[in-house]
């Protein structure tokens, strides 16, 4: 079991107006625990086919309704956009919380197939890190189908799975990056290296489940990892420059992905309610996701070459 304690309040939901209006109309429309809507209130709330799919509940649609009218209230009176529990408010679409952020997760998560098929046409499966690029994928395949479910609708539950497997992304790289550099030495070293990636993801998680959830320190954490790997890959970069000429992929991706990054930082009210800097931040990544797999195809199919050609040069010694 989960023991998770998340606090998160942000202006919105801080007001006295946004409080006393989720508390009149949990008590005049919703059960006693707050899930059932009141036969008085379902032709108000008409909830679709999706927003049942997605557990919509009273309490819900009561912090819903009132997220609307605390923003009408900050509007009239020329005041910002309030957050609601560390968001912006998002216009509901089918039932997802944050439309654009779950349609560019998926794009995200569709694009990784499609370039993981690609690598599999352009790339034999006797070449060198050929596995660990499978690895890499699936592994941000299950991150982008948990930022998919987390930006749908956002539980407890939901919210640690999505932080939780988004650093898996970040860690992912960052051990491929490393696995790459040494994938000549012997197995059991990598076997050893690995194992120390698994055991510091399983206590991470363990960790962020059972314990008080620090946003800061998951931030820290990413930021620390994904500057690791940068580095990595830009210290590869300068000693294999006129050795390799499609190192200038990765090195693109690592600086056009850090640009967009800065997407992060400018935090802005939602353009029509649907679009906000985190989406847009979604959507830079899965443009830049095929510069990531042209690099590794390359790179794979030079890496087999010098294996070949290692092969032939030891059987004519022999």
């Amino acid at each position: 079991m989960f023991n998770l304690n998340f606090c998160r309040a942000s202006i919105g939901d801080r007001t006295q107006f946004f409080h006393n209006c989720r508390q009149n109309c949990e008590r005049q429309n919703c059960s006693a625990d707050g899930i059932e809507i009141q036969e008085q209130a379902i032709k108000y709330y008409r909830q679709s086919i999706f927003d049942k799919a997605f557990a919509w509940n009273c309490a819900d649609e009561c912090q819903y309704g009132c997220m609307w009218r605390t923003v009408d209230a900050f509007a009239e009176r020329g005041w910002n956009v309030p957050q609601f529990y560390g968001k912006w408010p998002f216009v509901r679409f089918l039932g997802m919380q944050e439309p654009a952020s779950v349609i560019f997760s998926i794009s995200n998560l569709i694009v990784h197939i499609r370039q993981l098929r690609h690598f599999r046409k352009e790339v034999r499966s006797d070449s060198p890190c050929y596995m660990l690029w499978h690895i890499f994928s699936f592994v941000c395949i299950n991150g982008w189908i948990w930022s998919t479910v987390f930006h749908t609708r956002d539980f407890p539950v939901t919210e640690l799975m999505d932080y939780v497997f988004a650093y898996s992304i970040v860690l992912v790289s960052f051990y491929s990056m490393v696995m790459r550099m040494i994938h000549r030495q012997s197995l059991i070293l990598r076997g050893l290296i690995s194992l120390v990636f698994l055991s510091f993801f399983v206590n991470y998680f363990a960790y962020l489940s059972i314990g008080r959830f620090s946003y800061s320190l998951n931030m820290a954490t990413n930021i620390i990892t994904g500057a690791l790997s940068s580095l990595g890959w830009f210290v590869w970069c300068y000693f294999e420059r006129h050795r390799r000429p499609y190192y200038r992929k990765i090195l693109r991706f690592y600086i056009l992905f850090a640009m967009s990054m800065c997407l992060e930082l400018l935090d802005f009210p939602p353009i029509f309610w649907l679009i906000d800097a985190h989406a847009l931040w979604h959507l830079a990544t899965a443009l830049l996701i095929p510069l990531f797999y042209s690099f590794i195809i390359d790179d794979c199919r030079v890496l087999r070459k010098e294996k070949q050609f290692e092969s032939e040069k030891q059987r004519k010694h022999i």
